[in-house]
């Protein structure tokens, strides 16, 4: 086994080189994890995927003999792991491969107070730890089951209260995830009402893959948003700690486009606040927090390094283009559930449509994220910034092009031989055209 070839920017995917599901992976990681952190208790969930169950008793099996105990949180969304982490100060682990195939798994990992696992906050140490041995105590914990999903509900309606939610009517695809475990009780509080699809978990994804940021996943619940009357539709990923949006037309929203409604609702409350928003948002972001008399603060793409920057920051919120937003009053965590009930009372106080409200913060034209196959990315990005004159260059994440009025930006991934642009500009003629030049350059260097 090779444990390098296992490990992802935002998992550690339980799988050898051969392709063989690895249950001493996931042994090793917990053992890694307590003797890291000098943990006492980690709090562990689950999805619903098949090999779920067998990971956790293996994640279990190494915390446990490294002398701590497992708090067993069960089938859950990823941001109730967080809230448990964050309410009871311990580290936490969750066993999900997000929206990837069923035949996927890994883990996402978060220290006491959902505070992250980056790079370069542990994981690589974790990372060299799954070549050992795992780190055994002289006496094991134990393990005890908890159900938290009604302590998670009650503290999303702690942030956003069920009472200034009104009688919305809202469609969502659950998409056989761990949304469904908390859809029916998080409605039930409130006057708005729910029509769901694929609500019951299913790890096999029989209905459409856990992806709802790929157009065709979404086909059925924008056909559900077309032939009713609803004021939003919503879309979860395997682990609903994303959530896509549908205004009442059944057309898609941006991530940038709600983190843009969102950081100006927040702004209501609390004039000054410095909002974070990775650097592949739409420049919409910023002007509307300094309009809401917010402090922008910009970012690298990536949950650890968003949650790091909010740290530092004492940012209320955060938005990625991806679908992940984050909130200090979770921890700052991203939770697409409490995204959901943000925007359910944005159109409550406003008295507008969806499809009204987001004209105010649409203001550019892009591109959505391109993917080009590139091996040598260093040489293509050196290619790309030398034929891009009279521009501001910065290399934040990748490499970002700005010519004011219109910008790219063209990063690795940190997964793939892949390069991804993004690109923005008033029309969707300038957008097409820097997008043909930049392909123009990446093709010759192929």
């Amino acid at each position: 086994m090779n444990p390098s070839a296992v490990f992802k920017a935002y998992d550690i995917r339980g799988r050898t080189d051969n392709g063989d599901l690895d249950e001493a992976i996931y042994e090793r990681v917990g053992a890694a994890l307590v003797q890291m952190l000098g943990a006492g208790s980690v709090a562990v969930g689950r999805d619903c995927r098949e090999t779920s169950p067998t990971f956790f008793d293996a994640l279990a099996l190494g915390v446990t003999g490294a002398g701590a105990d497992v708090v067993d949180l069960g089938m859950v969304p990823t941001d109730a792991v967080y809230y448990y982490s964050g309410a009871h100060e311990m580290p936490g682990a969750m066993i999900t491969a997000s929206h990837n195939p069923p035949e996927y798994n890994g883990l996402k990992l978060c220290r006491a107070g959902a505070a992250p696992i980056g790079s370069d906050t542990g994981l690589n140490e974790i990372r060299a730890a799954v070549a050992g041995t795992p780190h055994k105590s002289g006496k094991a914990g134990s393990v005890s089951q908890v159900d938290v999903v009604t302590d998670y509900v009650d503290h999303l309606f702690s942030i956003v209260p069920a009472d200034s939610i009104g009688a919305l009517a809202v469609a969502v695809d659950g998409g056989n995830g761990m949304a469904g475990v908390a859809l029916e009780d998080v409605f039930e509080r409130t006057e708005a009402s729910m029509d769901g699809l694929y609500l019951e978990p299913d790890g096999s994804f029989p209905n459409h893959p856990p992806d709802p940021l790929v157009p065709e996943n979404l086909e059925d619940l924008v056909a559900l948003v077309e032939e009713g009357e609803y004021d939003l539709g919503v879309a979860f990923d395997g682990d609903a700690d994303r959530a896509f949006f549908l205004d009442g037309e059944g057309q898609p929203l941006s991530g940038s486009t709600v983190t843009a409604l969102i950081a100006r609702r927040i702004l209501e409350d609390e004039e000054g606040a410095s909002i974070v928003h990775n650097l592949i948002t739409s420049k919409a972001v910023p002007e509307i927090v300094r309009e809401g008399g917010g402090r922008p603060v910009r970012t690298k793409v990536g949950h650890s390094f968003i949650k790091q920057v909010m740290a530092e920051s004492g940012a209320i919120f955060g938005g990625e283009h991806s679908g992940h937003y984050y909130f200090r009053s979770n921890f700052r965590a991203d939770s697409g559930m409490l995204a959901m009930l943000y925007l359910l009372r944005i159109l409550t106080e406003s008295g507008q449509t969806l499809a009204e409200l987001r004209t105010s913060v649409e203001r550019y034209r892009s591109s959505g994220e391109i993917n080009f196959r590139i091996y040598d990315t260093g040489r293509a990005l050196r290619a790309v910034e030398d034929a891009s004159y009279n521009a501001s260059i910065d290399r934040l994440d990748g490499l970002t092009v700005d010519y004011g009025e219109e910008w790219f930006n063209l990063r690795p991934s940190n997964t793939e031989p892949l390069l991804r642009l993004n690109v923005e500009a008033e029309t969707e003629e300038r957008v097409d055209a820097i997008v043909n030049r930049v392909k123009s350059i990446l093709e010759s260097e192929t």
